[in-house]
């Protein structure tokens, strides 16, 4: 593994020690902020600490500290502070096509025996009339709910 060597400016040590001493920040910010500052072999820091001393101390693990480090000197201070957005893109699987297709199922008839639609019905009658390929009966409440559609009589 590549060692990463944290050099701090004035400025940014004092920005961690801002963070360290006052105001309300997220616990990965201050982590982070208390790692950088031992970590620092600058002519500002405070004093290089060894890994396992900040291990011991702050309770977290070796890879925890190179992450933070490599994180440091390959995107920079910002980067380490703030936390990552999620990159992933949800589908929605349920369009204004397939509620409608829901409300006018549950406005329906229930089946024989039954007195009203359950979620779980609905849900089957969607993939049985093959409306959508899969849908939770959550899926379904959830629809149900948004248009404050009162299943009972």
């Amino acid at each position: 593994m590549a060692k990463y060597r944290v050099k701090l400016t004035k400025a940014e040590v004092s920005e961690l020690q801002k963070i360290v001493n006052k105001g309300s920040h997220s616990t990965q910010t201050y982590r982070a902020a208390y790692i950088l500052l031992n970590v620092d072999e600058g002519e500002f820091g405070l004093g290089k600490i060894t890994n396992a001393r900040i291990c011991e101390v702050l309770k977290i693990n070796m890879r925890t500290i190179d992450r933070v480090k490599k994180k440091l000197v390959e995107n920079g201070m910002d980067a380490v502070l703030e936390r990552d957005k999620g990159s992933r893109v949800y589908e929605k699987k349920i369009d204004g096509e397939v509620e409608a297709k829901i409300i006018s199922i549950a406005c329906s008839e229930p089946p024989k025996g039954f007195a009203k639609w359950s979620l779980r019905m609905l849900a089957d009658k969607m993939v049985e009339l093959q409306y959508i390929d899969n849908i939770s009966y959550v899926s379904v409440g959830n629809v149900l709910k948004k248009t404050h559609l009162n299943r009972g009589k």
